[in-house]
């Protein structure tokens, strides 16, 4: 990266896409599909010499997902960042306009380029994946809201109006039932395409805690354990890992978790590291035995999450299922 001469930042909205060349400031906008990213390309090819630069933009989901994959095809050199690093980098800017943010994601590229890796397209498994777990998602809060609604039609006064809600409100909650399950029955095809990804994903199963969706966003997130070197970052990336603050001799507060993270995953290993206390003897004492040294109830479950990671990991490396010797020994 740090050979190439110059870089291109991309803002990606909906319906177009801004680009800036971050020496010559040249900017130009394209359509967000397939006739803009050729004419970009050539717009690009015009004012540099092929192989001398790089594209930066931002990973906007589904909107720079396109762009991504055109890019790939064409296997043209690219970084696809997270919004949150550029503009954490941008400093203190008092305007916004598309054009200005992609410059300064052309900046924050050209600032970097020594330490950016160039990006890599997901596997079409991962994405279809991706796809299936936000799409279960959404439906499932959907349906919890419909439960909501249902729980509260049923204290009204009995009436044929209420009944009919009644009665309609549980024909969509049964529907949204089998389309989750039609949801997680394709999601399980899905993994038994890939025979290392259905390996790593049943030894994933032997792990107390970790089900059919903790499992699957386990593999999505760290690209079947290929990302991340050990739990240790892993669990700094879902925001679970505790850091030091301090400064000086008047500040020193406990170690805690940072506020940045993947909320997801961490509410997935909250939900786990419950269910693990509930049915694993082995965190169950580990969890009273943090509460017994006097620590507070939220930063021993903290624990049990990154016990729950840490074993994760290890069966991944191991290639062997997990073992509960504590429980092989009653």
């Amino acid at each position: 990266m740090k050979n190439l001469k110059e870089v291109i930042g991309i803002d990606v909205s909906k319906k177009t896409i801004d680009a800036t060349l971050y020496h010559s400031k040249e900017h130009s906008v394209f359509s967000n599909d397939g006739k803009g990213y050729a004419e970009l390309i050539k717009w690009v090819d015009s004012q540099l010499a092929p192989e001398s630069y790089f594209f930066c933009f931002e990973n906007t989901g589904s909107y720079s997902l396109k762009l991504s994959v055109f890019l790939s095809s064409k296997r043209l050199v690219y970084v696809e960042e997270s919004p949150m690093r550029i503009k954490r980098s941008t400093g203190l800017t008092r305007e916004k306009t598309d054009k200005l943010d992609s410059y300064m994601i052309a900046r924050f590229g050209w600032v970097y380029r020594e330490e950016l890796v160039p990006s890599e397209i997901k596997p079409k498994v991962f994405q279809e994946l991706g796809r299936l777990l936000a799409l279960r998602d959404q439906l499932v809060r959907d349906r919890t809201g419909l439960k909501s609604t249902l729980k509260e039609q049923r204290h009204l006064l009995s009436s044929p109006s209420t009944d009919t809600c009644c009665k309609a409100l549980q024909r969509c909650i049964r529907h949204m039932d089998k389309q989750v399950l039609g949801i997680e029955k394709r999601m399980r095809e899905l993994l038994k395409t890939d025979g290392l990804l259905y390996r790593n994903y049943r030894l994933l199963r032997s792990v107390k805690g970790v089900g059919l969706i903790l499992g699957c966003q386990l593999l999505c997130h760290t690209g079947n354990f290929m990302k991340f070197d050990n739990w240790r970052r892993f669990s700094s990336y879902c925001g679970i890992a505790p850091f030091e603050h301090s400064s000086g001799s008047s500040i020193r507060r406990r170690k805690q978790s940072h506020y940045i993270g993947d909320r997801k995953m961490k509410a997935l290993l909250s939900m786990a590291a419950v269910s693990a206390i509930q049915s694993d003897q082995e965190l169950k004492n580990y969890y009273h035995r943090k509460l017994g040294e006097g620590k507070d109830k939220m930063i021993a479950l903290n624990n049990v999450r990154n016990k729950i990671l840490a074993r994760s990991f290890a069966v991944i490396k191991r290639g062997t299922p997990f073992v509960n010797v504590a429980a092989t020994t009653y």
